[in-house]
């Protein structure tokens, strides 16, 4: 099977000048462009994301998330800090691996994260009418324990992982609302839609998502970055959710010792209420 370095040099002769210089900057950096959004990609290259996404399916890819996945593939064997999962690895060694790549992924989360807008992020939340938090694969998992902390803080919050419902409820939002959108890439095509139509209904908006240009940006009025290297051992995005679940923690923390006594009284009648839950 040909790989797709091969078949970029293969085509190479045919592409037009903007799709040349992006082949250019693949072949001489096929590593680099594994950790980058599509607007990151697209101005490094000098040229447009529908530039991007054409010479995606010129390669017969569905889009760009497809190309950087078949790259992935092509140059798995690149392991900038020689920590690779090893095929001879047994469990402990690989939670030992993994560990260490959380770890990372918290601290360099923590200098991209700015405090002014985690802290307007939560002020926001606390005085929501109406909290919808958008998420879809592998975020949805992060909406809903984002609603499970509001809604124990006693904030009427909601999250929606399929994205029907995601433009349904991004529909009704209104003034004094508030929307969040999950998404490591920052180019999930739902998620940006949601965000846009709440915005568009006089919401308050806020991303959650990895550092750098992306198309969610656009529709967010606050911006909550994480930073994970999501390309040693796959380009499901694992280390980025666990610094998106410590911003989530983050934010409940802080609404828990900042909210006034409606919400202290929300949280403990949470508590009472799950007694009957334990032994």
């Amino acid at each position: 099977m040909e790989s797709i370095l091969s078949k970029i040099r293969r085509l190479y002769p045919e592409l037009g000048r903007g799709e040349k210089k992006i082949a250019d900057w693949i072949l001489a950096h096929p590593q680099d462009i594994i950790s980058m959004s599509i607007s990151d990609f697209a101005a490094t290259c000098g040229c447009g994301d529908a530039t991007v996404f054409r010479f995606s399916r010129r390669l017969g890819l569905v889009g760009y998330q497809a190309l950087k996945i078949a790259i992935a593939q092509e140059v798995a064997s690149y392991t900038p800090d020689n920590i690779s999962i090893e095929k001879t690895d047994d469990c402990i060694t690989i939670y030992t691996k993994r560990m260490k790549d959380i770890i990372q992924a918290l601290e360099t989360t923590k200098n991209v994260l700015s405090p002014k807008e985690l802290k307007n992020a939560a002020n926001v939340i606390i005085a929501a009418k109406r909290i919808a938090i958008f998420g879809l694969g592998n975020s949805a998992s992060i909406a809903i324990d984002a609603q499970h902390k509001f809604m124990r803080a006693g904030l009427n919050a909601i999250a929606y992982c399929d994205n029907h419902l995601q433009a349904i409820a991004a529909s009704h939002l209104r003034n004094g609302d508030v929307a969040i959108g999950i998404s490591h890439s920052g180019s999930s095509v739902d998620i940006v839609e949601a965000l846009r139509l709440a915005s568009q209904n006089g919401a308050a908006t806020i991303c959650i998502t990895n550092s750098g240009s992306s198309p969610v940006e656009k529709y967010s009025d606050i911006r909550l970055y994480t930073k994970a290297d999501e390309t040693r051992y796959t380009i499901l995005a694992m280390c980025s959710r666990i610094a998106q679940l410590a911003i989530i923690d983050a934010i409940y923390t802080y609404i828990v010792y900042n909210a006034d006594e409606t919400a202290a009284e929300a949280i403990r009648e949470t508590e009472r209420a799950l007694q009957s839950k334990k032994y």
